[in-house]
């Protein structure tokens, strides 16, 4: 009786953790859908910005915030899950890489911040792209590397030795079994980390805000070394540098954001859904 007591008192507490982290989550979205949908309109959505962004819409925002986050998946991606699978396919088990896992653990928890001083400093002065898309997006991949990388890493290890076996005894090179066999049953775990870097980056401001994003334009950029709107930092500049900004469009502009977001995870986790479907484990 003893044990069952206990059981019920562990899945009492487990709930109330759930509800202490739910129930706040559900709350600021509440709010920002409640006073931000009366500012979504086709205006809003699709204008330039004018009179000191206190009239017109946050298209070169909404925009900006797309081209940043493909440039990051293209610079990120890649990189990423390509030093997943030399980490977790060829590297030897050393201190060397041990080392390097290490590493990566610790830059993931590095404050954005950081990366765009660093981001200031390798693109925009040395490298000299000045703040550009391309300074922008080079900075938020190296931001989304360290997610991306573990997560493809854990996802390749989780696949079971067999089908590496399999692939070998049937006469496949190393990289074939790789390519063939394990990329693709590791890949609902690789899409993960993806969508959790890229969310990541999508919704981040220091780092832009040093590299690539401007006060305001009521242009389109025209090539990757200009500069460019985001939400986030639109959003900031609202709410802390604009004298007399109505609430409405604070909360709409946040909403935007919000259901951008939103939305990218939900077609990335269809994707997920599909390819764990075909998982064959």
């Amino acid at each position: 009786m003893d044990r069952y007591r206990t059981q019920r008192l562990g899945f009492a507490l487990l709930g109330a953790a759930s509800l202490i982290v739910v129930v706040p989550i559900l709350l600021v979205v509440g709010t920002i859908v409640v006073r931000g949908i009366g500012a979504i309109n086709w205006e809003f959505l699709t204008q330039m910005p004018r009179d000191g962004m206190k009239a017109g819409g946050i298209f070169p925002a909404i925009v900006g915030t797309l081209i940043l986050t493909l440039g990051t998946a293209l610079g990120a991606i890649p990189v990423g899950v390509g030093g997943a699978i030399y980490l977790s396919e060829y590297a030897r088990d050393n201190w060397l890489t041990r080392s390097i896992r290490l590493a990566i653990i610790n830059l993931a928890g590095v404050p954005s911040v950081i990366y765009g001083l660093f981001g200031l400093g390798l693109f925009v002065l040395f490298l000299g792209f000045g703040t550009s898309i391309i300074a922008g997006s080079l900075t938020l991949a190296i931001l989304t590397l360290p997610i991306i990388i573990s997560a493809a890493e854990e996802a390749l290890r989780a696949v079971p030795i067999e089908f590496r076996t399999v692939s070998a005894s049937l006469g496949g090179t190393r990289w074939q079994g790789i390519r063939e066999v394990v990329l693709p049953q590791a890949l609902p775990g690789i899409i993960t980390g993806v969508i959790l870097g890229l969310l990541r980056a999508a919704g981040e401001t220091a780092p832009i805000l040093f590299t690539v994003a401007a006060f305001y334009l009521p242009s389109l950029p025209n090539s990757p070394l200009d500069q460019t709107m985001a939400l986030p930092y639109h959003l900031y500049v609202i709410a802390t540098q604009v004298p007399g900004m109505p609430l409405q469009i604070q909360y709409g502009t946040a909403l935007v954001l919000l259901v951008l977001v939103l939305s990218m995870n939900l077609v990335a986790t269809m994707i997920r859904s599909y390819y764990r479907r075909r998982r064959e484990w």
